[in-house]
């Protein structure tokens, strides 16, 4: 399959993706190696017609930097969050709170804990700190803290690399505390690993399902992108969301990396329909923006 992709995301390199949103997006400057910077990429995205980008780094919050990128770049909408891991002081309240007093109110997404996440750490056998987000089968008061700041300030919530279970948790919890926003961090790869019926909980209570270009190709790939097709279809085209979780060296750049996606998701036979629904409509819905 790799080789496949790898002619789809030459062949649509130069294909429009007008009003997509992509909610996962790495960029430079990063403390690790990142294929461009997000000036750079927030032109190129611009330049193929996409709608908005939503800018993730591990270890800082992008608010402020998505602020500065929208005065320089006019014409696409940039936001950016806080990842919760330990540079941030791992599940932190107060660093959430913080974020969404930057000027501009564009940190409109926090993840729970990601590279740093307990489950994250354990799956990679690691001997490091990490973060957790419960124990003993319940979520920790900061964890619930967390929720309740996301519900408060109308934020995206994002299950980070937490467990399936510990992530069924957390929505069950965001749900009952009022979130409006919630999403599966790329549900099928590692180490969340989501069954079918899992996904189909969280679709249940209302949250999207990320699918991320990075799970089937080039340095990330897990999966095909049949597997994605079947899981698609079983869950639901409304209750999922399409990114690319770009920004790796060697990697296509996000713009294509989508486009190559979305071409080959077509070559499944997912419908046109879907795929707008997936990468434009959904993800302003879980943004909390106005669907064009």
């Amino acid at each position: 399959m790799k080789l496949p992709l790898l002619f789809l995301a030459a062949t649509a390199a130069f294909a429009q993706l007008n009003g997509v949103i992509d909610i996962h997006v790495h960029s430079g400057p990063d403390s690790v190696a990142r294929s461009i910077d997000a000036l750079d990429l927030a032109k190129l995205a611009k330049s193929r017609g996409m709608r908005g980008l939503v800018l993730k780094n591990h270890y800082e919050p992008t608010a402020s930097l998505a602020y500065v990128i929208r005065q320089v770049v006019p014409g696409i909408e940039l936001f950016g969050g806080i990842d919760l891991n330990r540079s941030v002081g791992g599940v932190n309240p107060a660093a959430v709170e913080r974020m969404t007093m930057m000027k501009g109110g564009y940190g409109r997404v926090v993840w729970l804990p990601t590279f740093d996440a307990e489950n994250q750490v354990k799956f990679s056998k690691e001997d490091r700190p990490f973060v957790s987000v419960s124990r003993n089968g319940e979520l920790l008061p900061e964890t619930k803290a967390v929720i309740a700041l996301a519900a408060k300030h109308h934020l995206m919530l994002e299950t980070g690399h937490s467990s399936a279970e510990e992530g069924l948790m957390i929505l069950r919890e965001a749900k009952r505390q009022g979130v409006e926003h919630l999403v599966v961090t790329h549900a099928m790869l590692a180490p969340v690993r989501m069954t079918t019926a899992q996904m189909r909980e969280a679709a249940s209570m209302g949250a999207y399902l990320e699918f991320v270009y990075n799970g089937v190709t080039g340095v990330g790939q897990e999966y095909q992108l049949s597997d994605y097709a079947k899981a698609i279809r079983d869950v639901g085209a409304k209750s999922c969301i399409l990114s690319s979780d770009m920004g790796q060296v060697g990697n296509p750049l996000h713009p294509d990396g989508l486009a190559a996606f979305f071409a080959g998701l077509r070559k499944e036979g997912i419908p046109q329909a879907d795929i707008d629904l997936m990468s434009k409509t959904n993800p302003a819905l879980a943004l909390g923006l106005k669907v064009n």
